[in-house]
């Protein structure tokens, strides 16, 4: 696919924890997810998955999470299984998250979703975002949802594509690396497999297998 900007939801995630294929499948973009995260998540909750446990009003876990002290989960939320939450995380509510992640110390999300082995490990915010399976966020590295002016998102890429949505933060495709101290602007879209350097402020749509050195000087990856 060369270096296009590819912003569909088939184009960024190849698979998905089979509770969340229908939010997926029934998505042509990832950010049309983000007003419907909240109902899903409740009606998951009500319903029930197989192997999970309610371990408090509208919280739902999977098995082997580990959940360290100190930790706030508002509702909704659904944790994977054999994922792991650090100490002084704040899980806002409108959350949901596959298996195998890892949410760390001192990060905060809100309207998110995460699919599979997802690591967000130390000094995260994560708001009104989609990372996909083996996504990774340096420490210290914000997902901006918000522009100053307060005006609707705008996906820039090979073309414009309103959101009609006030807060829209990252979209990480599977494999994505953001590298420390990163901002991930409003709407910002990181193709599959692309690993970006430390201190990088992210606009626009990223292409696939591809290495952000800065904002806008992107590499091909080269293939061994």
């Amino acid at each position: 696919m060369g270096l296009n900007k590819l912003v569909k939801t088939q184009d960024l995630y190849t698979t998905t924890p089979s509770y969340l294929t229908v939010l997926f499948e029934s998505s042509e973009y990832p950010w049309e997810m983000l007003p419907k995260i909240n109902k899903y998540a409740w009606s998951l909750i009500e319903k029930g998955i197989d192997g999970y446990t309610a371990i408090a009003t509208g919280v739902l876990v999977g098995e082997n999470v580990k959940i360290y002290p100190n930790v706030i989960i508002e509702p909704p939320a659904i944790i994977g299984s054999n994922s792991e939450v650090r100490p002084g995380a704040f899980i806002r509510g409108s959350v949901i998250t596959g298996e195998g992640c890892v949410i760390g110390n001192s990060s905060e999300l809100k309207n998110c979703i995460l699919l599979d082995k997802v690591q967000i490990p130390h000094y995260n915010y994560v708001g009104d975002s989609v990372l996909g399976n083996r996504a990774h966020t340096g420490a210290g590295t914000i997902c901006s949802n918000l522009k100053s002016d307060g005006k609707p998102v705008v996906i820039h890429g090979d073309q414009d594509y309103e959101t009609g949505l006030r807060k829209v933060g990252g979209i990480l495709a599977d494999g994505a690396d953001i590298g420390c101290g990163s901002v991930i602007n409003p709407g910002t879209v990181i193709g599959k497999n692309t690993s970006v350097y430390p201190l990088t402020a992210l606009r626009g749509v990223y292409p696939a297998d591809s290495i952000v050195k800065e904002t806008n000087v992107i590499v091909k990856r080269k293939t061994i």
